[in-house]
């Protein structure tokens, strides 16, 4: 395997020596934000959602997807009936956005690329909504940040300050920002069965203030365009329908890789077979194991190896390393040496808009040059599934 890597977190790591990983161990997926980064996981997108995830045929268990910023339109493109060709106009549409520079600026106005990005989503999903709400396996959770305290409204003064404030809270410790910023996560319909309509979270979510918020059709748009609202950048998206008042901006902030307590849902597992089956054994006791093997696995196709907390933890090694959390993870990345062959050897990234500024045709060829060669990293993918070797799957 010449461009990616494979890690696993150690209980993923017994799940693949056992039984090797086939579509129906899948229970959740997740897509960081990141920007341009994500898009040379587009053709793993298209293998894994096109191809891969459907071999587990009908009646198979539900997916949670979980994604924020540019993460998120991507789970939000995968609950398309036509996954493939959903992520082809979604990788089309981010290569060649184009925004008019004022003159003498290096950057367009916030306002000038809210409008453009929400005309974009309007018309990528463009009376598909109610498809991505209801898909018959999928269940979508869109993660935005909203504003607390100065960060309740976008504001020349008041925000810069309040993202300041959060900054040096942060650096002190990470469950503090929340006096600024908290999580919020609009999630898919779940039927009758939830006082609140919510299908459950697939993660713990005492580990950071966080608030749950039905995902529906009149809140779709405003939701997932808030989730990629990078502050300073675009223009935060305020009162939300259906959600709590406030301004919301980029779900990176506080999710920027999506590092949640996926292994937490073992609890909620254990719980259900202690409230609904009998033991398994003459004991009394529970098959733990039995029980973990249900909870399936979490399949990462992430642009690094490291999974980093919030986006102002980017210059925090320390909060850089695996934790329990991500024991049952399976994540994909590329290999850094691979990177090193791409145009600018690097992956394409926001820098990319100051680089080449008003010439949006020499960036588009640099970032399709890089998403071509990404294919490089789908075509390994389905090799080793056809043929695991163990012997290349690296710790997380």
């Amino acid at each position: 395997m010449k461009a990616l890597h494979i890690h696993a977190g150690p209980r993923a790591l017994q799940h693949l020596e056992r039984q090797g990983l086939q579509p129906g161990d899948v229970r959740v997926i997740p897509a960081a934000a990141g920007g341009p980064k994500g898009l040379v996981l587009g053709p793993l997108d298209r293998f894994i959602f096109g191809d891969w995830l459907l071999q587990a045929g009908p009646g198979a268990q539900p997916v949670h997807l979980v994604g924020a910023s540019i993460g998120a339109w991507r789970m939000a493109t995968a609950c398309l009936g036509d996954a493939k060709q959903g992520f082809e106009r979604l990788e089309h549409d981010y290569i060649h956005q184009h925004y008019d520079l004022p003159p003498g600026r290096r950057r367009p106005a916030p306002a000038h690329v809210s409008e453009r990005f929400g005309q974009s989503l309007a018309a990528f999903y463009a009376g598909r909504v109610d498809e991505v709400l209801h898909h018959p396996r999928y269940r979508l959770h869109v993660v935005a940040s909203r504003g607390r305290g100065l960060l309740r409204r976008e504001h020349a003064l008041a925000t810069p300050l309040g993202y300041l404030a959060a900054f040096a809270t942060n650096a002190v410790h990470r469950r503090a920002m929340g006096a600024w910023l908290e999580r919020v996560v609009f999630s898919s319909p779940d039927g009758p069965g939830r006082p609140d309509g919510c299908t459950p979270l697939p993660f713990r979510a005492d580990d950071y203030r966080t608030r749950q918020v039905p995902l529906c059709a009149a809140n779709f748009m405003p939701a997932l365009q808030a989730s990629c609202s990078i502050p300073f950048v675009l223009q935060a998206v305020h009162d939300i329908p259906g959600a709590p008042r406030g301004a919301y901006w980029d779900g990176g902030i506080t999710d920027y890789h999506m590092h949640l307590r996926y292994g937490a849902s073992v609890r909620v597992a254990i719980q259900n077979v202690a409230d609904s089956a009998q033991p398994s054994s003459a004991s009394g006791r529970f098959d733990l194991e039995t029980v973990r093997h249900a909870d399936g696995l979490v399949l990462y196709p992430h642009f690094q190896r490291h999974v980093v907390p919030g986006w102002l933890d980017k210059r925090l090694p320390w909060r850089h390393r695996a934790t329990p959390a991500l024991d049952a993870m399976v994540l994909l990345a590329p290999n850094p040496e691979w990177v090193k062959t791409l145009p600018n050897a690097k992956l394409p990234d926001r820098n990319d808009f100051m680089q080449y500024g008003a010439d949006t045709a020499a960036r588009a060829r640099v970032w399709q040059a890089a998403v071509r060669a990404s294919q490089q990293l789908a075509d390994e993918w389905a090799a080793w599934l056809h043929r695991p070797d163990l012997g290349v799957v690296q710790p997380l």
